[in-house]
C-alpha cells in the first residue's frame, strides 16, 4: 500500500503542478494560488465537518498556520517559475525540497551518510547544468532556476511542518484544513492590495478595458482552478497515508518522481524540447533528490 499511495501523490503532484504553471501562463499566479487555494479549503473544511477533525484541534495546528503561511510564496514562485518553463526543467529542480529534512536533521545533530553527501553533489551540478549553456546571459532562465529553487525550500519546509502537524488521519484533515485557510488569508491580502494597486483588470491579468472579458474566462477557468487545488491537497493525504504505511523513505523516493508526470505532461500537450545540456541537469537534480531521500 505504501508504493501504491506514494505513486499515486506523484501523479497527482505532478498533473497540479502542471496545471498550475499552464494556468499561469494567462493568469498572475497569485490569482492561480488564491482561487486552487479556496476551492481546496472549502472541500477540505466540509470534510472535517462530517468526519469529526474538529476535535482533534491542539497545540501542533500551529505547524499547520505557519505551513499555511509559507505555502503561498511557495506556490508562488513555483506557479511564475513554471510559466517561464520550460518546466522539464522546472518540475525537477522544486524536487530538491527533500533537503530541508535533511538540514533540519543536521541542525539536530545528524550527519549525512555517503550517500547522502553524494546526492547534494549531484544536485548541485544539476542545478547548474539545468540553467543550460545560456545560463548567465538569460536573465528569464536564471529567474526560472532561482524561482524554482525558492519554492523547493518552501515545498520542503511545509512538508516538515504538516508532519509535525498531524498524528492520525482526523488531524491530518484538519491540519490539511488550517493549512489551506491560512493560504487563502495570506495570498487574499496579497491579491487585494495588488490589485489595488493595479486595478480590477489584474486580477485575471487582462487590461482595464477588458475587465469583463477577463471575468468570464476567470469563470470558464474555474474547472481547472479546482483540479490545481484539490490535486495538491490530495496529494498531501496519500503521501502522508504512504508515509503511514510503511517506510518514509520508500515513499519519500516513490513520491519525488512527480516532475516526470510533470515532464512528460509537457512534453505531450505543450510539445516542449529541451536542450541535452538541460535534460541531462534536470535529470541529475532528480538522481540527486532520490539519493537525498534514500540516504
Amino acid at each position: 500500500m505504501t508504493a501504491l499511495f506514494a505513486l499515486a501523490t506523484s501523479l497527482l503532484w505532478g498533473l497540479a503542478d502542471f496545471g498550475g504553471g499552464l494556468l499561469t501562463r494567462r493568469t498572475p499566479a497569485l490569482t492561480v494560488v488564491v482561487v486552487s487555494q479556496t476551492v481546496a479549503a472549502l472541500v477540505l473544511g466540509a470534510v472535517v465537518l462530517v468526519t469529526g477533525a474538529w476535535g482533534e484541534a491542539g497545540p501542533r495546528l500551529w505547524c499547520a498556520v505557519a505551513a499555511g503561511l509559507v505555502g503561498p510564496v511557495a506556490m508562488l514562485a513555483f506557479y511564475k517559475a513554471l510559466a517561464l518553463g520550460p518546466m522539464g526543467v522546472v518540475s525537477p529542480l522544486g524536487s530538491l525540497g527533500v533537503a530541508v529534512p535533511v538540514g533540519i536533521g543536521l541542525a539536530l545533530g545528524e550527519r549525512p551518510g555517503p550517500v547522502q553527501c553524494l546526492g547534494i553533489a549531484v544536485a548541485v551540478v544539476g542545478v547548474l547544468l539545468a540553467g543550460g549553456p545560456q545560463f548567465r546571459g538569460a536573465p528569464v532562465q536564471r529567474r526560472a532556476v532561482l524561482l524554482t529553487l525558492l519554492a523547493a525550500f518552501g515545498f520542503g519546509t511545509v512538508m516538515a511542518f504538516i508532519a509535525e502537524a498531524s498524528t492520525t488521519l482526523g488531524g491530518l484533515f484538519l491540519a490539511l484544513f488550517v493549512q489551506r485557510v491560512t493560504n487563502v488569508v495570506a495570498g487574499g491580502a496579497a491579491l487585494y492590495v495588488s490589485v489595488r494597486r493595479g486595478g480590477a483588470g489584474r486580477l485575471w491579468g487582462e487590461g482595464e478595458g477588458r475587465r469583463d472579458l477577463a471575468g468570464r474566462a476567470g469563470l470558464a477557468a474555474l474547472p481547472a482552478f479546482a483540479f490545481v487545488g484539490l490535486a495538491d491537497v490530495a496529494a498531501n493525504g496519500t503521501y502522508a497515508l504512504a508515509a503511514q504505511r510503511g517506510p518514509v523513505a520508500v515513499a519519500a523516493v516513490l513520491a519525488s518522481l512527480y516532475p516526470v508526470v510533470t515532464a512528460l505532461a509537457a512534453r505531450g500537450v505543450l510539445r516542449e524540447r529541451l536542450r541535452g545540456v538541460q535534460a541531462a541537469g534536470a535529470g541529475l537534480a532528480l538522481v540527486g533528490t532520490v539519493l537525498l531521500a534514500t540516504g
